[in-house]
């Protein structure tokens, strides 16, 4: 027995150390610099600032949960607060609604005939591309009531009694802004699913065509479960980017008071105006901080959610 244990000893002792790889931290630390100072400081610093609230002379003193309270239950801060939370919801339902299907079926439409499929790919992703502002602007000059051409197109095609000033209206406001969110970020979600879609091994596809599966019977039957993790993770980035990537456009269209009404006013537009100050209210970077900290822990809260309960059934799915 003690001769067995040293060989292994002395085989241990032979074998070649591990050296730390050194040269990984050099490569790494520019990227880990840039994002500690622009991404986990900026966070780390919100999260401080929601703790206190400013005085005249200037100064901050030390309130806690006080401002989180106000911004839930002051009515001065509620009614806000919780009609942008509502009109995120809207934004994210209409893009997992109109948006992700979409996708898919482009998706697989482009899986199935590549004769065409670089130059259409990139007719429908060239959208995503342009900055937002131009994409608002143009699609405010289109469905103006005053010098759009929405209404002409609608009316050459029989549909021109259907024409309403959609922007203006607090009723079709906010389905309006989302679906030309949705015009312009379509081509996300179809690439991620295209991509998918083509990492299928082809035997699983003639084992269906051999048992006699017709096209719609392949996807529906092996491609769709085997995309599942992909349309996971094209959900949670349709989370995320409705409340992170919302205020840009409702911004360039509606301005920041969320027009009409504050039929628009998202937690990006209620943040800007809390945090610099809108027209008649003053800034407050205190309860700014407070309601950027709270998009965070809402954000924090899905994510979470998608992990614990979702990708673990996925990855169980796949196993």
């Amino acid at each position: 027995m003690s001769a067995q244990t040293e060989t292994d000893a002395t085989a241990e002792e032979a074998r070649p150390r591990r050296r730390w790889r050194f040269h990984i931290f050099v490569f790494l630390a520019p990227a880990v610099a840039i994002y500690t100072i622009f991404s986990v400081y900026p966070l780390i610093e919100s999260l401080r600032l929601s703790l206190f609230a400013g005085q005249p002379d200037g100064s901050a003193v030390w309130v806690g949960l006080s401002n989180y309270d106000r911004l839930l239950f002051d009515p001065n801060w509620a009614e806000q607060f919780w009609r942008a939370l509502k009109n995120n919801l809207v934004l994210f339902l209409v893009h997992m609604v109109v948006q992700n299907p979409i996708g898919l079926l482009l998706a697989a439409l482009l899986s199935l005939a590549p004769r065409f499929g670089a130059t259409y790919r990139t007719l429908i992703f060239v959208p995503t591309l342009l900055s937002v502002v131009i994409v608002g602007f143009i699609w405010e000059l289109i469905l103006s009531p005053l010098w759009g051409v929405a209404e002409t197109l609608m009316s050459a095609v029989g549909l021109g009694g259907l024409y309403a000033p959609w922007l203006g209206l607090e009723s079709s406001a906010l389905v309006t802004i989302s679906l030309i969110s949705v015009w312009q970020y379509v081509g996300i979600p179809m690439m991620l699913i295209y991509a998918a879609l083509l990492s299928i091994p082809d035997e699983l596809l003639d084992a269906g065509r051999v048992d006699g599966l017709g096209g719609w019977a392949i996807f529906w039957k092996i491609k769709l479960p085997l995309i599942l993790p992909t349309l996971g993770v094209v959900a949670i980035l349709t989370y995320i980017g409705n409340f992170t990537a919302s205020f840009d456009l409702i911004y360039s269209v509606q301005g920041a008071l969320g027009a009409p009404n504050f039929a628009t006013d998202v937690m990006g537009t209620l943040l800007f105006r809390t945090f610099f100050g809108q027209q008649l209210q003053l800034g407050d970077p205190h309860m700014g901080a407070t309601v950027a900290s709270m998009m965070f822990f809402i954000i924090l809260v899905g994510v979470s959610i998608y992990l614990v309960l979702v990708q673990r059934r996925l990855q169980r799915y796949e196993m």
